[in-house]
């Protein structure tokens, strides 16, 4: 019998500054899918909306205080070894600046420049709503 993948719910944020730049999140070689790009988040814990995790997931990896906007996108992606369901939403801050705790890097990039770096896979349908 074949063994079932994992699913997991998560979410993003599409942090964009007052330039128009959006905030990239380079996942460090420790993490699953090491070295690629993603929107900041992530997993949206037991009897939480999404909205209310991505606050929560913001604050812890970033160090700030977000505001959650309109839907982005809300894709699953089958990996080889787990499904993701990804919903990112767009977000501006509040209160602090983005301090990196868990990723190798941030970068404010611009919306024309984003597809310029090597994205995880489930993120690209992001990119492709934000330029559409």
């Amino acid at each position: 019998m074949r063994k079932m993948k994992k699913h997991v719910k998560v979410v993003g944020a599409v942090i964009e500054n007052d330039k128009g730049e959006i905030l990239c999140a380079l996942r460090s070689p420790i993490m699953t899918l090491p070295n690629l790009w993603e929107f900041p988040g992530g997993k949206i814990e037991e009897g939480e909306l999404p909205e209310q995790s991505l606050v929560r997931e913001i604050q812890e990896e970033l160090e700030c205080e977000i505001e959650v906007h309109e839907l982005v996108a809300d894709i699953v992606h089958e990996y080889p070894t787990f499904i993701i369901n990804l919903i990112t939403y767009k977000a501006t801050i509040l209160n602090g600046t983005p301090i990196m705790k868990e990723h190798a890097e941030l970068r404010w990039v611009p919306l024309d420049e984003l597809r310029k770096l090597e994205w995880a896979p489930a993120d690209i349908p992001t990119i492709d709503a934000l330029l559409a």
